[in-house]
């Protein structure tokens, strides 16, 4: 007698994954609480550390406040270069880089083992971020998991199905997480 097992596979959500940022893939995004190095060459007045405050600037010496979250290393530059102009007589020479990346936040809620608030100093994938969280606990549906996305002036949810992103079956469910996004494990 042969005995035979038939399962029923966790319909997957119709979703277009493809169509999410990969953050990875452009220049990082300066947020609040980042730390930023201003060299301004042969002026040592006016190079500086600054860590990127919530309301997004910074403060630098003779300029003042200048905007920081939003922007890119080179677009901060740019703007720093430009205000610098108003009061240097020969063309500043000013490089910006990012020294400490502490924005990339985000949040696990829900069934997870641990879960909270999280950071991380790269780009990290959904699997990752759920790893950070000690993973869904014994009362979570994995096949029912959100990810809440702040986009167009409202909130995006994405659905996930984790077995099915460990089975293999939907590889393309595993993006990367994006700083302030939500992580939901019913």
């Amino acid at each position: 007698m042969t005995l035979g097992i038939v399962g029923c596979a966790a319909t997957l959500p119709s979703y277009d994954y493809g169509t999410e940022p990969d953050p990875r893939k452009q220049d990082y995004v300066i947020g609040p609480g980042d730390v930023l190095r201003v060299n301004v060459w042969q002026n040592a007045d006016l190079t500086c550390e600054a860590t990127v405050r919530p309301d997004g600037t910074i403060t630098m010496p003779l300029i003042g406040e200048i905007r920081g979250a939003g922007n890119t290393a080179t677009q901060v530059r740019d703007g720093i270069t430009k205000r610098l102009a108003a009061f240097v007589k020969q063309d500043a020479i000013v490089v910006v880089s990012v020294q400490a990346v502490n924005s990339y936040r985000f949040t696990v809620s829900g069934n997870a083992e641990r879960a909270g608030m999280f950071s991380a100093s790269q780009f990290i994938t959904l699997t990752e971020a759920l790893a950070l969280a000690g993973g869904p606990n014994r009362f979570a549906n994995q096949n029912d998991i959100v990810i809440i996305r702040k986009a167009d002036g409202g909130f995006r949810r994405i659905p996930i199905n984790l077995k099915a992103i460990l089975s293999g079956r939907a590889p393309e469910m595993n993006i990367v997480v994006l700083a302030g996004d939500t992580i939901y494990v019913p």
